[in-house]
Formats: structure tokens, sequence, C-alpha cells
């Protein structure tokens, strides 16, 4: 029996790996069909593609529909990347939009790119909590996300919308989220603040991005091993 409405969470509160895998199609059909994925999370790339809400949408009514997963849980965890960058804190907070949609479709987690700074990270935090979250705020500052949306999000994790805007929140910071919050710490100006980047809370996992980190590095073709020595360096200071 499930413990937990994001399948990662529980996972890594028992110290396991997670597996991840993209989706077939943002459709209702490809939600029937991926609701039964031997992934534990779905992660959907809005960063190079189209920004389809709506398919995202129906996508989750479908992975509902068709669950619940093996483990018990009503769908796979969904994390989406976003059009927009991290590169700013004002880049994060005008496109604030773009969060506050995927996660009114019922998703899980997000997952944001080119995370240049702590501020910028602190700005990302925000625009995914309600106001009324405290844990942290002295650190983040004031959540930005509006009420409103929390219909939909709350009938597919089959929770009330009171308990939905309780646990809509990042974990680990918040031990009850049902959120995670992840990082692509993917260019030289990432690798040159990562201390401070990775100390922000509300942040649940990290990751590099080779394809990125090599042309930052002035080489384009690099996005697969053997890497030069300076992407190394940068792979493990992020590590």
């Amino acid at each position: 029996m499930a413990k937990r409405i994001n399948k990662v969470i529980e996972l890594w509160e028992e110290g396991q790996p997670i597996y991840h895998e993209h989706p077939s199609e943002l459709s209702y059909e490809g939600g029937l069909e991926d609701s039964k994925t031997w992934a534990d999370m779905m992660l959907i790339d809005f960063e190079h593609n189209p920004f389809d809400t709506v398919g995202l949408t129906k996508f989750m009514q479908g992975l509902k529909d068709g669950g619940p997963t093996a483990s018990g849980h009503l769908t796979p965890t969904v994390v989406c990347t976003l059009p927009s960058n991290a590169i700013t804190p004002e880049e994060v907070r005008y496109n604030a939009w773009q969060a506050r949609h995927v996660l009114t479709a019922g998703i899980h987690g997000i997952l944001h790119t080119h995370t240049r700074s702590a501020e910028s990270v602190k700005a990302f935090v925000q625009i995914t909590r309600y106001p009324f979250q405290d844990i942290g705020r002295d650190i983040i500052g004031e959540g930005l996300r509006g009420a409103g949306g929390q219909k939909k999000p709350a009938e597919l994790w089959d929770i009330d919308q009171g308990d939905y805007v309780k646990v809509a929140d990042p974990w680990p910071l918040n031990p009850k989220g049902e959120l995670i919050l992840g990082l692509k710490i993917e260019d030289r100006h990432c690798v040159a603040n990562v201390d401070d980047i990775a100390k922000v809370p509300g942040i649940a996992f990290a990751e590099w991005g080779p394809g990125d980190m090599g042309m930052s590095f002035m080489q384009p073709d690099a996005h697969d091993p053997p890497y030069p020595d300076v992407m190394n360096d940068a792979r493990n200071k992020i590590k």
C-alpha cells in the first residue's frame, strides 16, 4: 500500500534509487498506456517541446484512470521541465505562470533549467509555494502561487482541496510536502555558484546537463563521454 502520493519521495525516504522514462504522448490515451509503466517517474520535456498543458492535463487524467500502479500509487510521479530558464530571479518570476499551469495539471514536480544563482533558485521555490506556507520563509521569502487552481490537482491526487494546498509544497523542506523541485546545473555560470545554489532550501535533486555544459565550455560535441577535464571537473563539483 502506498504511503505517499509522490512515489519518488516514498522511495527516497526508504533510501532507494528511482528510475524514469518519457511519456508515449501527451493525451488521455497516452496516460492510460503509461499508467502501467515500469518507471517510478515520467519526465516531460517542455524545455524543447511545445508547452501543451491541455495535453498534459488529459495525460494526467489518463494516468489516474489507468491506475493504480503496481506499487499501489495513484499514478507514477510526473515531473516537467519548463520553456523558460532560471538564469535570473526576474526570469523565474516573470514566467511563474508556466509553473502555475503545470502544477494545476496535477503534476508532482518541476525540473528547472540553467539555474545560475541562489537567488534564481529561491525565486523558483517561491513560485511553487502557497503564501501561507511558512517553513523556510525567512530564507526563501513568501510563496507566490495563488489560490484558484487547486480543484483539478486535488481530484487527481484523490484528496480534498484543503488538503491539497497543504501538501502541494516542496519536499524535503516541508516533510509532509508532495512536490519535488529539481535543478539543472548545466553551464559554467551555474558551476561557479554551485555551492550557494545547492544550499537553497526546497530543492530535492539536481543534475548536470552535458550538452549545455559542453557548449558553455566551447565543447559543442562533448555531450557524451569521454569528457574533457574541464567538464569532468564541473561534474564533480555538482556531484
